[in-house]
């Protein structure tokens, strides 16, 4: 099973729900999680490393992923399998002669997006020193933090962090940091510090949502959510349908259910505070729309961004 990770902070507002709460259902370990359904790779992020670190699934975007480790051990995580390995939680050092060479020879690549693990978990210095090698690619135009620090553990942006962020935004045409937050509890005064301090570095700030049941897969707790969001000025930017992970079964819920959630949300808010509804299809075939602009009823198969159809799940 995943192995507890998770701040003292947020141990204690879990014990605050009696382990009943949106907080407990997602950070706290589950007699649930033994069950062996679903993928151990549900994204297929495997077929698409191009090389250690480096995951080359969309022609203009590359997924930097310089550490597997995060804040919190989130027990829906697609990639929570790699973390249970004691080996695959440490720091390491991608080989980045090979990662530049590659980045300079596709010059497709606009986008680089930092992931893991959590890419704050790296030192200052080590993430000044991989963007001032990003810089000397020429195309490479955009640079993407996704990250659960700001919620987890807020004091991580501190001043230099914060000079290197606003550094970075000036040098490329921009930067966005993709806040990781599934429920609105999730939010409070220190979380609020820290991307108000965020804010004031330039960078784009955009968030990112799990679908998940007995988390938030209702319209008040989604509404209470992007409405929030949006008053502090965090663009809602993708709701997703909770992947096939193996030991994540008790989160999932039908495409039929997400469908009529996101029809329901159209009464609640207005369309620019609505995140898009994605879905990964499993076997590395990449993320499409979940919605269906013709009816809420799921027809059986996805269409991939090629135009091939996929039977799911």
């Amino acid at each position: 099973m995943t192995p507890l990770i998770l701040p003292n902070k947020w141990i204690e507002k879990c014990q605050g729900e009696n382990g009943m709460g949106p907080l407990s259902k997602q950070f706290l370990p589950d007699d649930q999680e033994s069950n062996a359904e679903g993928y151990y790779d549900p994204i297929g992020d495997h077929n698409h490393q191009v090389l250690d670190g480096l995951i080359h699934r969309y022609q203009n975007r590359v997924l930097f992923m310089p550490t597997k480790v995060c804040p919190v051990a989130c027990r829906y995580c697609f990639r929570k399998h790699e973390i249970e390995n004691e080996k695959d939680q440490q720091l390491f050092s991608p080989d980045m002669h090979s990662i530049l060479h590659y980045l300079k020879k596709h010059d497709e690549i606009n986008e680089l997006i930092f992931s893991g693990g959590d890419p704050f978990s790296l030192s200052d210095e080590k993430l000044q020193d991989y963007l001032k090698q990003f810089k000397t690619i020429p195309h490479l135009k955009w640079i993407r933090f996704h990250t659960r620090y700001p919620s987890m553990i807020p004091n991580r942006f501190r001043e230099r962090l914060l000079n290197i962020l606003t550094e970075t935004n000036n040098y490329f045409s921009g930067v966005s940091i993709v806040l990781h937050i599934n429920h609105w509890d999730e939010w409070d005064q220190e979380v609020q510090d820290c991307m108000d301090k965020i804010s004031q570095t330039g960078c784009n700030l955009l968030s990112q949502t799990v679908l998940l049941k007995g988390v938030n897969d209702d319209v008040d707790s989604l509404t209470t959510l992007f409405s929030n969001l949006a008053f502090h000025i965090i663009r809602p930017y993708y709701l997703h349908h909770p992947d096939l992970i193996r030991g994540g079964k008790h989160f999932y819920l039908s495409l039929d259910t997400g469908r009529k959630l996101m029809h329901q949300l159209r009464d609640k808010l207005p369309g620019w505070m609505i995140p898009q509804y994605i879905i990964d299809i499993p076997g590395g075939h990449g993320k499409v729309p979940a919605t269906n602009s013709d009816s809420q009823l799921f027809q059986g198969y996805l269409i991939d961004r090629t135009g091939k159809t996929h039977p799911y799940p």
